[in-house]
C-alpha cells in the first residue's frame, strides 16, 4: 500500500535512479509529483515558489480557490515542521535552504474512494544566515481537497 505522505517524503529525500524509481512507482499507483528548490530568508518566497510550481506543473487550478487553500494549509504544516513551531524566518535572523516536494492523489493507493488529497514536504537546512550554522530539518503537510 502506497501512502501519499511516505511516497512524498520518500521523494524528498531521494537522489538520482532511486528517485526516478519512486516517481515511477507512485504514478503507477495514481499520484502526481513535482519537486524543487527553494532557499530564502522569507516566509513568503517559500509559499510562492511551493505555489507557483504546483500552479505550473497542474497539480492544482489556479483558478480554484479550493485547491489553493489547500495546498497553503499543506504547505503551513509542512513549515510549522521545519520551524519547529515558530514560524518565522528572517525575523529571527533564520534561513533556510529547502527541496520541496508536492504530490496529489489519494490518501493511500487502496482508499480511492476517501478523495484527492496534497502533501507537502520542505526538506532541507535551517539556521542563522552564517554558512556552517545551519542543520537539517524535515516537515510534512497533509490536507484533502
Amino acid at each position: 500500500m502506497e501512502l501519499i505522505g511516505k511516497t512524498a517524503i520518500m521523494y524528498a529525500l531521494a537522489e538520482g535512479p532511486l528517485e526516478e524509481q519512486i516517481k515511477n512507482n507512485a504514478v503507477k499507483n495514481g499520484f502526481k509529483m513535482i519537486k524543487g528548490r527553494v532557499g530564502s530568508m522569507s516566509t513568503e518566497k517559500i509559499f510562492a515558489a511551493v505555489e507557483t510550481a504546483a500552479q505550473r506543473e497542474g497539480l492544482i487550478g489556479k483558478d480554484y480557490y479550493r485547491d489553493t487553500h489547500a495546498l497553503y494549509h499543506a504547505i503551513l504544516e509542512a513549515f510549522s515542521g521545519i520551524c519547529r513551531g515558530q514560524l518565522g524566518l528572517g525575523d529571527m535572523l533564520r534561513t533556510v535552504g529547502l527541496m520541496f516536494t508536492v504530490v496529489k492523489g489519494p490518501r493511500t493507493s487502496e482508499q480511492r474512494e476517501d478523495g484527492q488529497w496534497l502533501a507537502v514536504v520542505l526538506y532541507g537546512t535551517i539556521g542563522a544566515p552564517i554558512k556552517g550554522y545551519e542543520h537539517e530539518t524535515i516537515g510534512l503537510g497533509l490536507n484533502h481537497l
